[in-house]
Protein backbone atom coordinates (compact mmCIF):
# COMPACT_ATOMS: atom_id res chain seq x y z
CA UNK A 1 0.00 0.00 0.00
CA UNK A 2 2.73 2.71 0.96
CA UNK A 3 4.89 1.82 -2.26
CA UNK A 4 1.79 1.72 -4.96
CA UNK A 5 0.82 4.82 -3.46
CA UNK A 6 3.88 6.79 -2.40
CA UNK A 7 6.61 5.56 -4.87
CA UNK A 8 7.92 8.82 -6.67
CA UNK A 9 8.13 7.30 -10.08
CA UNK A 10 5.73 4.58 -10.15
CA UNK A 11 2.91 5.69 -6.67
CA UNK A 12 -0.59 7.40 -7.18
CA UNK A 13 0.25 10.27 -5.16
CA UNK A 14 3.91 10.03 -5.31
CA UNK A 15 3.72 10.80 -9.35
CA UNK A 16 1.37 13.04 -8.83
CA UNK A 17 -1.07 11.17 -10.43
CA UNK A 18 -3.92 11.32 -9.34
CA UNK A 19 -6.48 14.34 -9.03
CA UNK A 20 -9.03 15.31 -5.87
CA UNK A 21 -11.93 17.17 -7.17
CA UNK A 22 -15.36 16.86 -8.66
CA UNK A 23 -13.83 16.27 -12.32
CA UNK A 24 -10.97 13.95 -10.75
CA UNK A 25 -10.74 10.71 -9.19
CA UNK A 26 -12.03 11.11 -5.98
CA UNK A 27 -14.59 14.35 -4.03
CA UNK A 28 -12.79 15.57 -0.61
CA UNK A 29 -14.76 18.31 1.30
CA UNK A 30 -12.31 21.55 0.36
CA UNK A 31 -12.43 20.32 -3.44
CA UNK A 32 -16.30 21.53 -3.98
CA UNK A 33 -15.88 25.09 -2.71
CA UNK A 34 -15.02 27.45 -0.33
CA UNK A 35 -17.75 27.11 2.20
CA UNK A 36 -16.15 24.12 3.91
CA UNK A 37 -13.21 26.87 4.77
CA UNK A 38 -15.06 29.31 6.15
CA UNK A 39 -16.88 27.06 8.50
CA UNK A 40 -13.94 25.54 9.57
CA UNK A 41 -12.16 28.88 10.42
CA UNK A 42 -13.88 29.95 13.43
CA UNK A 43 -12.37 26.75 14.91
CA UNK A 44 -9.01 27.49 14.23
CA UNK A 45 -9.41 30.67 15.46
CA UNK A 46 -10.86 29.55 18.62
CA UNK A 47 -7.45 27.26 19.29
CA UNK A 48 -5.15 29.99 17.85
CA UNK A 49 -5.91 33.20 19.47
CA UNK A 50 -4.94 31.38 23.31
CA UNK A 51 -1.26 30.91 21.90
CA UNK A 52 -1.06 33.89 20.06
CA UNK A 53 -1.90 35.98 23.62
CA UNK A 54 0.52 34.18 25.52
CA UNK A 55 3.78 36.34 26.60
CA UNK A 56 6.12 33.83 24.79
CA UNK A 57 4.84 35.66 20.97
CA UNK A 58 6.42 38.39 21.82
CA UNK A 59 9.59 36.82 20.82
CA UNK A 60 8.12 37.46 17.15
CA UNK A 61 7.33 33.97 16.82
CA UNK A 62 4.92 33.05 14.29
CA UNK A 63 2.30 30.16 14.86
CA UNK A 64 1.52 27.84 12.48
CA UNK A 65 -1.18 26.80 10.61
CA UNK A 66 0.13 22.49 9.60
CA UNK A 67 -1.22 20.54 7.48
CA UNK A 68 -0.45 16.71 6.40
CA UNK A 69 -1.21 15.45 3.08
CA UNK A 70 -2.37 18.98 1.54
CA UNK A 71 -3.84 17.05 -1.32
CA UNK A 72 -4.04 19.76 -4.65
CA UNK A 73 -3.22 22.77 -1.38
CA UNK A 74 -6.95 23.37 -2.01
CA UNK A 75 -7.82 23.97 1.38
CA UNK A 76 -4.94 24.83 2.43
CA UNK A 77 -5.48 28.45 -0.14
CA UNK A 78 -8.77 28.79 0.86
CA UNK A 79 -8.22 28.79 4.67
CA UNK A 80 -5.33 31.25 4.09
CA UNK A 81 -8.01 33.41 2.13
CA UNK A 82 -10.06 33.82 5.14
CA UNK A 83 -8.31 33.93 7.64
CA UNK A 84 -6.09 36.65 5.99
CA UNK A 85 -9.68 38.51 5.07
CA UNK A 86 -11.57 38.08 8.65
CA UNK A 87 -8.79 38.08 11.14
CA UNK A 88 -5.57 39.86 9.85
CA UNK A 89 -3.98 40.44 12.84
CA UNK A 90 -3.71 37.30 13.62
CA UNK A 91 -3.02 36.25 9.91
CA UNK A 92 -0.06 38.64 10.73
CA UNK A 93 1.21 36.15 13.16
CA UNK A 94 0.91 33.21 11.03
CA UNK A 95 2.61 30.87 8.61
CA UNK A 96 1.22 28.09 6.81
CA UNK A 97 3.64 24.57 6.57
CA UNK A 98 2.96 21.86 4.55
CA UNK A 99 3.43 18.35 5.49
CA UNK A 100 3.61 16.47 1.85
CA UNK A 101 6.26 13.65 1.14
CA UNK A 102 4.66 13.42 -2.45
CA UNK A 103 6.91 15.62 -4.60
CA UNK A 104 4.36 15.13 -7.42
CA UNK A 105 1.35 16.09 -4.97
CA UNK A 106 3.62 19.32 -3.68
CA UNK A 107 5.05 20.63 -7.36
CA UNK A 108 0.84 21.39 -8.34
CA UNK A 109 0.54 22.58 -4.20
CA UNK A 110 3.36 25.24 -5.11
CA UNK A 111 0.94 26.10 -8.26
CA UNK A 112 -1.79 26.44 -6.33
CA UNK A 113 -0.15 28.26 -3.83
CA UNK A 114 1.06 31.25 -5.46
CA UNK A 115 -1.30 33.95 -4.57
CA UNK A 116 -1.72 32.40 -0.70
CA UNK A 117 -1.22 35.50 1.59
CA UNK A 118 0.52 33.97 4.11
CA UNK A 119 3.96 33.11 4.22
CA UNK A 120 4.06 28.98 3.20
CA UNK A 121 6.62 26.57 3.24
CA UNK A 122 7.10 22.84 2.86
CA UNK A 123 8.56 20.26 5.63
CA UNK A 124 8.47 17.06 7.00
CA UNK A 125 7.56 16.51 10.51
CA UNK A 126 11.35 14.98 10.97
CA UNK A 127 12.77 18.31 9.97
CA UNK A 128 9.89 20.46 12.34
CA UNK A 129 11.02 17.98 15.58
CA UNK A 130 14.61 20.04 14.98
CA UNK A 131 12.22 23.47 15.46
CA UNK A 132 8.92 22.36 17.09
CA UNK A 133 6.19 25.13 16.04
CA UNK A 134 3.28 25.99 18.03
CA UNK A 135 -0.10 26.07 16.52
CA UNK A 136 -2.65 23.97 14.94
CA UNK A 137 -2.15 20.36 12.72
CA UNK A 138 -4.82 19.17 10.17
CA UNK A 139 -4.97 15.78 9.00
CA UNK A 140 -7.68 16.12 6.38
CA UNK A 141 -8.59 12.67 4.84
CA UNK A 142 -4.78 11.66 5.60
CA UNK A 143 -4.54 8.64 8.61
CA UNK A 144 -6.86 6.79 5.70
CA UNK A 145 -4.14 6.72 2.73
CA UNK A 146 -1.67 5.09 5.86
CA UNK A 147 -0.59 1.85 5.45
CA UNK A 148 -2.31 -1.39 7.23
CA UNK A 149 -1.71 -4.71 7.64
CA UNK A 150 -4.12 -7.06 6.84
CA UNK A 151 -4.87 -10.00 8.51
CA UNK A 152 -7.11 -12.88 7.82
CA UNK A 153 -8.51 -15.69 10.09
CA UNK A 154 -8.16 -19.19 8.91
CA UNK A 155 -10.28 -21.23 11.30
CA UNK A 156 -7.93 -21.99 14.54
CA UNK A 157 -5.14 -18.60 14.18
CA UNK A 158 -4.68 -15.13 12.97
CA UNK A 159 -2.30 -14.84 10.04
CA UNK A 160 -0.44 -12.01 8.14
CA UNK A 161 -2.10 -11.43 4.80
CA UNK A 162 0.36 -11.28 2.23
CA UNK A 163 0.43 -9.72 -1.48
CA UNK A 164 1.86 -12.67 -3.79
CA UNK A 165 3.11 -12.42 -7.21
CA UNK A 166 2.14 -15.55 -9.16
CA UNK A 167 4.18 -15.72 -12.81
CA UNK A 168 4.32 -18.61 -15.07
CA UNK A 169 4.77 -19.15 -18.68
CA UNK A 170 1.23 -19.96 -19.28
CA UNK A 171 -0.02 -16.97 -18.06
CA UNK A 172 0.03 -13.33 -17.49
CA UNK A 173 1.76 -12.55 -14.04
CA UNK A 174 -0.88 -11.37 -11.28
CA UNK A 175 -1.04 -10.10 -8.00
CA UNK A 176 -3.00 -12.03 -5.26
CA UNK A 177 -3.71 -12.18 -1.74
CA UNK A 178 -2.79 -15.40 0.06
CA UNK A 179 -2.18 -16.06 3.56
CA UNK A 180 1.17 -15.82 5.63
CA UNK A 181 3.07 -16.76 8.48
CA UNK A 182 0.47 -16.89 11.93
CA UNK A 183 0.81 -13.19 14.10
CA UNK A 184 3.69 -12.95 16.56
CA UNK A 185 2.21 -12.87 20.10
CA UNK A 186 3.04 -9.36 19.89
CA UNK A 187 0.93 -8.62 17.01
CA UNK A 188 -1.86 -10.48 18.99
CA UNK A 189 -1.68 -8.26 21.95
CA UNK A 190 -3.04 -5.82 19.33
CA UNK A 191 -6.35 -7.94 18.45
CA UNK A 192 -7.27 -8.50 22.65
CA UNK A 193 -8.87 -4.82 22.66
CA UNK A 194 -10.61 -5.21 19.34
CA UNK A 195 -12.41 -8.14 20.42
CA UNK A 196 -10.68 -10.22 17.63
CA UNK A 197 -9.15 -13.01 20.15
CA UNK A 198 -12.65 -13.99 21.68
CA UNK A 199 -14.36 -16.84 19.53
CA UNK A 200 -17.04 -16.23 16.78
CA UNK A 201 -18.85 -18.43 15.44
CA UNK A 202 -19.99 -15.77 13.13
CA UNK A 203 -16.22 -15.34 11.77
CA UNK A 204 -15.68 -17.76 9.22
CA UNK A 205 -12.36 -19.08 7.89
CA UNK A 206 -11.23 -16.66 5.39
CA UNK A 207 -12.47 -13.30 7.19
CA UNK A 208 -10.04 -10.62 6.84
CA UNK A 209 -9.36 -7.19 8.22
CA UNK A 210 -7.29 -3.98 9.02
CA UNK A 211 -4.81 -3.12 11.71
CA UNK A 212 -3.94 0.50 11.47
CA UNK A 213 0.36 -0.16 12.60
CA UNK A 214 1.10 3.35 10.85
CA UNK A 215 -0.88 5.52 13.41
CA UNK A 216 0.62 5.40 16.23
CA UNK A 217 4.64 6.43 14.51
CA UNK A 218 2.44 9.46 12.54
CA UNK A 219 1.36 10.68 15.97
CA UNK A 220 4.33 10.41 17.60
CA UNK A 221 6.40 12.13 14.41
CA UNK A 222 3.44 15.06 14.75
CA UNK A 223 3.48 15.47 18.26
CA UNK A 224 7.85 15.30 18.13
CA UNK A 225 6.76 18.72 15.26
CA UNK A 226 4.08 20.44 17.53
CA UNK A 227 5.39 21.91 21.19
CA UNK A 228 2.54 23.33 21.66
CA UNK A 229 -1.14 23.42 19.96
CA UNK A 230 -3.92 21.38 18.73
CA UNK A 231 -4.59 18.07 16.11
CA UNK A 232 -7.80 17.97 14.12
CA UNK A 233 -8.14 14.91 12.53
CA UNK A 234 -11.12 14.63 9.73
CA UNK A 235 -11.52 11.24 8.07
CA UNK A 236 -13.50 7.77 7.42
CA UNK A 237 -13.58 6.27 11.32
CA UNK A 238 -15.82 3.55 12.84
CA UNK A 239 -16.40 2.44 16.50
CA UNK A 240 -14.08 -0.80 16.61
CA UNK A 241 -17.40 -2.79 17.23
CA UNK A 242 -18.76 -1.96 14.00
CA UNK A 243 -15.18 -2.09 12.57
CA UNK A 244 -14.39 -5.89 13.80
CA UNK A 245 -17.97 -6.86 13.52
CA UNK A 246 -18.49 -10.37 11.94
CA UNK A 247 -20.55 -8.88 9.43
CA UNK A 248 -18.01 -6.69 7.80
CA UNK A 249 -15.76 -9.89 6.44
CA UNK A 250 -13.43 -8.07 4.13
CA UNK A 251 -12.37 -5.13 6.23
CA UNK A 252 -12.87 -1.19 4.86
CA UNK A 253 -9.77 -1.28 2.21
CA UNK A 254 -10.94 0.14 -0.56
CA UNK A 255 -9.43 1.65 -4.10
CA UNK A 256 -11.07 5.12 -6.00
CA UNK A 257 -9.99 6.16 -9.46
CA UNK A 258 -12.09 8.45 -11.68
CA UNK A 259 -15.21 8.90 -9.38
CA UNK A 260 -15.59 5.08 -9.01
CA UNK A 261 -14.75 2.42 -5.72
CA UNK A 262 -13.24 -1.03 -6.32
CA UNK A 263 -13.20 -3.74 -3.64
CA UNK A 264 -10.08 -5.24 -5.56
CA UNK A 265 -6.97 -3.09 -3.55
CA UNK A 266 -4.99 -5.01 -6.60
CA UNK A 267 -6.48 -3.87 -9.09
CA UNK A 268 -3.60 -1.60 -11.03
CA UNK A 269 -1.30 -0.65 -8.92
CA UNK A 270 0.56 3.42 -8.66
CA UNK A 271 -2.66 4.42 -10.78
CA UNK A 272 -5.62 3.92 -7.62
CA UNK A 273 -6.39 5.34 -4.71
CA UNK A 274 -5.92 2.76 -1.56
CA UNK A 275 -7.96 4.12 1.58
CA UNK A 276 -8.75 2.41 4.82
CA UNK A 277 -11.14 3.72 7.56
CA UNK A 278 -9.30 4.19 10.89
CA UNK A 279 -10.60 2.45 14.24
CA UNK A 280 -11.73 5.15 17.03
CA UNK A 281 -11.29 2.97 19.58
CA UNK A 282 -7.43 2.36 18.43
CA UNK A 283 -6.93 6.16 16.96
CA UNK A 284 -7.39 7.39 20.77
CA UNK A 285 -5.99 5.14 22.50
CA UNK A 286 -2.27 5.55 19.94
CA UNK A 287 -2.76 9.16 20.61
CA UNK A 288 -3.14 8.66 24.22
CA UNK A 289 0.35 6.69 24.28
CA UNK A 290 1.69 9.43 22.19
CA UNK A 291 0.84 12.23 24.55
CA UNK A 292 -2.22 13.94 22.70
CA UNK A 293 -5.15 14.90 25.06
CA UNK A 294 -8.41 13.78 23.87
CA UNK A 295 -10.80 16.81 23.51
CA UNK A 296 -13.70 15.51 21.46
CA UNK A 297 -15.11 14.04 18.01
CA UNK A 298 -17.89 13.45 16.76
CA UNK A 299 -19.79 12.73 13.02
CA UNK A 300 -18.58 16.12 10.42
CA UNK A 301 -22.53 16.71 9.78
CA UNK A 302 -22.50 17.64 14.03
CA UNK A 303 -19.33 19.82 13.89
CA UNK A 304 -20.29 21.86 10.82
CA UNK A 305 -24.14 22.64 11.64
CA UNK A 306 -22.44 23.59 15.60
CA UNK A 307 -20.13 25.48 13.24
CA UNK A 308 -23.20 27.90 12.04
CA UNK A 309 -24.01 25.38 8.64
CA UNK A 310 -27.35 26.02 8.17
CA UNK A 311 -27.04 29.89 8.71
CA UNK A 312 -24.74 29.81 5.63
CA UNK A 313 -26.90 27.99 3.93
CA UNK A 314 -30.25 30.41 4.85
CA UNK A 315 -27.92 32.90 3.73
CA UNK A 316 -27.91 31.84 0.01
CA UNK A 317 -31.50 33.03 0.20
CA UNK A 318 -29.95 36.20 -0.65
CA UNK A 319 -27.76 36.15 -3.18
CA UNK A 320 -28.95 38.60 -6.34
CA UNK A 321 -30.23 36.38 -9.33
CA UNK A 322 -27.48 36.57 -11.29
CA UNK A 323 -25.99 34.12 -8.53
CA UNK A 324 -28.39 31.97 -8.58
CA UNK A 325 -25.84 28.79 -10.70
CA UNK A 326 -24.09 29.50 -7.94
CA UNK A 327 -26.31 29.26 -5.34
CA UNK A 328 -27.27 26.00 -6.26
CA UNK A 329 -24.34 24.70 -6.25
CA UNK A 330 -23.22 25.68 -2.98
CA UNK A 331 -26.20 24.40 -1.50
CA UNK A 332 -25.78 21.12 -2.76
CA UNK A 333 -22.05 21.71 -1.70
CA UNK A 334 -23.82 22.20 2.08
CA UNK A 335 -26.16 19.67 1.68
CA UNK A 336 -23.25 17.04 1.04
CA UNK A 337 -21.10 17.77 3.79
CA UNK A 338 -24.04 17.04 6.19
CA UNK A 339 -25.71 13.69 4.46
CA UNK A 340 -25.42 11.01 7.02
CA UNK A 341 -24.52 8.65 3.54
CA UNK A 342 -21.57 10.65 1.86
CA UNK A 343 -19.25 13.41 3.78
CA UNK A 344 -21.84 13.88 6.76
CA UNK A 345 -20.35 10.38 8.27
CA UNK A 346 -16.91 11.42 8.20
CA UNK A 347 -15.47 11.87 11.57
CA UNK A 348 -13.71 15.20 13.54
CA UNK A 349 -11.24 14.29 16.37
CA UNK A 350 -9.64 16.67 18.43
CA UNK A 351 -6.26 16.41 20.64
CA UNK A 352 -4.45 18.69 22.12
CA UNK A 353 -0.44 19.02 23.41
CA UNK A 354 0.13 21.84 26.93
CA UNK A 355 -3.34 23.08 26.07
CA UNK A 356 -6.47 23.51 27.93
CA UNK A 357 -8.89 20.35 27.69
CA UNK A 358 -12.13 22.68 26.55
CA UNK A 359 -14.43 21.28 24.39
CA UNK A 360 -13.85 22.08 20.60
CA UNK A 361 -16.46 24.72 19.32
CA UNK A 362 -17.65 22.06 16.77
CA UNK A 363 -18.65 19.84 20.08
CA UNK A 364 -21.28 22.53 21.11
CA UNK A 365 -24.68 23.47 20.34
CA UNK A 366 -25.00 25.90 17.78
CA UNK A 367 -25.33 29.39 18.35
CA UNK A 368 -25.01 33.18 17.48
CA UNK A 369 -21.56 33.20 14.97
CA UNK A 370 -18.85 34.77 17.41
CA UNK A 371 -17.90 38.57 16.74
CA UNK A 372 -14.87 38.88 14.55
Amino acid sequence: MDWVLHDPQHGAYGSGRLRIGPQGDFVTSPSLGGDFSALLAPQLVEWLLPLLAEQAMATGERLALVESGPGEGTLALDLALVLARDWPELAKRLELVLVEPNPGMAARQRQVLRACPLPVRWSSFEQLAQAPVRGVVLAHEVLDALAVERIVWDGTSWRQQLVRLHADAAAEPSLRLEPGEPLEPSVLSRLKPLGLLEPNPQRPEGWCTELHCAVRPWLDHCAAGLSQGTLLVVDYALEAWRYYGPQRSNGTLMAYRQQQACSDPLVEPGTWDLTAHLCIDSLLNDAEAAGWQPLGHCRQGEALLALGLAERLHGLQNLPSSGLEEAFARREALLRFVDPGALGDFRWLAFGRGVPNQMPRFRREPGPPTNR
